[in-house]
């Protein structure tokens, strides 16, 4: 039997569930053997493959047209999406940005704060174009949420060894968490 293909990414967040990713230590090399890591920041192959990924694990807020393709990307390659840590399941503090004006906010941060010598606001293509700060589910279907922030390595590696062995996690107990 072939190993279950998963893919990750990043939207707009910290790193800390990736950090939490890494922090299974010996584990992870156990579940490297079950599954088949196609693509993640880690490794710097950003795109799920075009045929598709069994799981895909999505961390960080949609707060961005760049961040809303790659959800996009992701759902569309994926059997089962999850999403990884508060930002993804619930905006996390990214969404304190929805009750300010988009243009003043960039400004105040790129531009007037007393650190700032000439400064401006980044733009480019690949950054995008700012959008409502929201949760994964907000944007597409997700199939599995893992909260906390960052969630345990524990819990992390919970969720991917089922899907591995080819069940569908239930969250209960010590391995639901938000905090």
């Amino acid at each position: 039997m072939a190993k279950p293909k998963v893919a990750t990414d990043g939207l707009a967040g910290c790193a800390g569930c990736e950090m939490s990713l890494l922090d299974m230590d010996e584990k992870l090399v156990e579940l490297l053997q079950k599954i088949e890591l196609t693509s993640c920041p880690i490794t710097d192959l950003k795109h799920p493959p075009e045929e598709g990924v069994d799981v895909g694990v999505l961390t960080g807020t949609v707060n961005n047209t760049t961040n809303r393709a790659v959800a996009r990307m992701m759902r569309k390659r994926c059997k089962y999406l999850v999403a990884m840590g508060n930002c993804a399941v619930f905006g996390g503090v990214n969404t304190m940005r929805n009750f300010f004006d988009m243009d003043e906010a960039l400004k105040r941060a790129y531009v007037e704060t007393e650190s700032t010598v000439n400064g401006r606001i980044p733009g480019s293509a690949e950054l995008g174009k700012p959008i409502k700060a929201r949760s994964l589910d907000q944007v597409v279907k997700v199939d599995i949420s893992i909260p906390g922030c960052p969630p345990s390595a524990d819990t992390i590696y919970f969720v991917l060894n089922e899907l591995a062995e080819g069940r569908v996690p239930v969250l209960e107990g010590d391995n639901l968490q938000y905090d």
